[in-house]
């Protein structure tokens, strides 16, 4: 398959400043590069969307910049207009690009328009947050599998016993997130900066809604955080989290501030791949509070985040989706279920800080590389 066009359904220019999430495409991109293939990253805009006209908008030059300085300057394409008009790559290229590619990799469905999937031969639902379109669709909400051929999820426990997220009859291939090595070297213990603690970057709702699924309501990482919201007293370690919480939300943040928790602002420590890698890698590690939807459906989710930071060689301590019946746990990656056991992690953690960092690299190397991921999933796909 060297050389081969593989389209990359996206959403980089739609939240242009948040650079956790751009590296979520990047990880493929560079993946699939790394493999020989010509990644093409397809993304879309409306008016509505931008600040200013699509072709002049922040949005735009996010992304130029972004796959510029990653040697991916002329793959890409944003489709406007309803799907009529293209920026980035010419018409003529991306039509080009799409009749030659072997598969699109559709993460959440982003790319919807004609022009790309009906002529695509392999399209593919890439789901990067497991549970919540499953339980839509069970449910006749909405259904964000149609018009796919083939359907992955990074939810690895899915159609496991104890696993509560509804397959809906459709054969899940199942993915964790890539790590691109070479892009998050290990950083020496003596290079921690400015932020000594552990930390994570994170979003207090995000987009979704709870669901209530067979009488079981399934929440957000708001719900998650709650429970979690006297750590700090029980632990020496300082607990940041750069969270993406609005100001409207006065009664958490006096409860998160009251209890220690030290807020930085995503805006800031998070605003490009640049600053947000730079964040994680001055870390001493990960706290992990996952979304409620994640934990409840034993779903086994792991974060791309919580996988840079093992890439790093930071530890990561992470509160249990099902990772522990995926994963090796208890060195570099240690998990926890109640607040208890993530103050015992996190001083299992500091009491051997060199060998958990080692590990983390490790599990990073074995378990995350874009190489063997993004391989294996092709492998999975039919691709050779």
């Amino acid at each position: 398959m060297s050389g081969e066009t593989v389209l990359l359904g996206a959403s980089v220019a739609q939240r242009p400043g948040s650079g956790g999430h751009t590296w979520v495409f990047l990880q493929y991109l560079l993946g699939l590069q790394r493999l020989g293939l010509e990644p093409v990253l397809v993304d879309w805009l409306e008016p509505e969307m931008c600040r200013d006209h699509v072709e002049r908008s922040w949005n735009i030059a996010y992304l130029a910049d972004v796959m510029d300085r990653f040697g991916l300057g002329d793959r890409w394409a944003v489709l406007h207009g309803g799907g009529r008009a293209v920026v980035g790559m010419s018409d003529g290229a991306l039509d080009r690009a799409v009749d030659r590619a072997a598969l699109l990799l559709n993460v959440n469905g982003f790319v919807q328009q004609e022009r790309v999937l009906e002529r695509v031969p392999l399209r593919v639902y890439l789901d990067i947050d497991p549970g919540f379109g499953q339980m839509w669709r069970a449910l006749d909400l909405h259904d964000p599998f149609a018009g796919h051929d083939a359907f992955v999820t990074i939810g690895e426990r899915i159609g496991q016993p104890g696993c509560t997220i509804p397959t809906n009859g459709l054969d899940w291939v199942t993915t964790p997130q890539p790590v691109v090595l070479d892009q998050w070297p290990v950083q020496a213990s003596g290079g921690l900066g400015a932020y000594p603690g552990f930390t994570s970057v994170a979003s207090w709702r995000g987009p979704f809604a709870p669901i209530e699924y067979e009488g079981v309501t399934y929440g957000l990482r708001v719900h998650e955080f709650r429970r979690f919201a006297d750590l700090p007293a029980r632990t020496p370690e300082r607990l940041e989290v750069a969270l993406d919480i609005h100001e409207a939300e006065t009664g958490d943040l006096e409860l998160l501030r009251l209890n220690g928790w030290h807020l930085a602002d995503p805006a800031v420590e998070a605003a490009d791949p640049w600053t947000y890698r730079d964040y994680v890698q001055r870390s001493k590690g990960e706290l992990m509070i996952a979304k409620g939807m994640y934990v409840a459906s034993r779903s086994g989710w792991v974060s791309d985040r919580s996988i840079c930071y093992l890439a790093s060689g930071r530890p990561v301590v992470a509160q249990d989706t099902g990772i522990s019946e995926l994963y090796p746990v208890g060195e570099g990656l240690l998990t926890f279920d109640d607040p208890d056991q993530a103050a015992a992690a996190l001083e299992d953690v500091s009491s051997d800080y060199a060998r958990h960092s080692r590990a983390a690299r490790a599990l990073a190397e074995e378990r995350f590389d874009s190489s063997v991921v993004v391989g294996r999933l092709l492998g999975e796909l039919g691709i050779p």
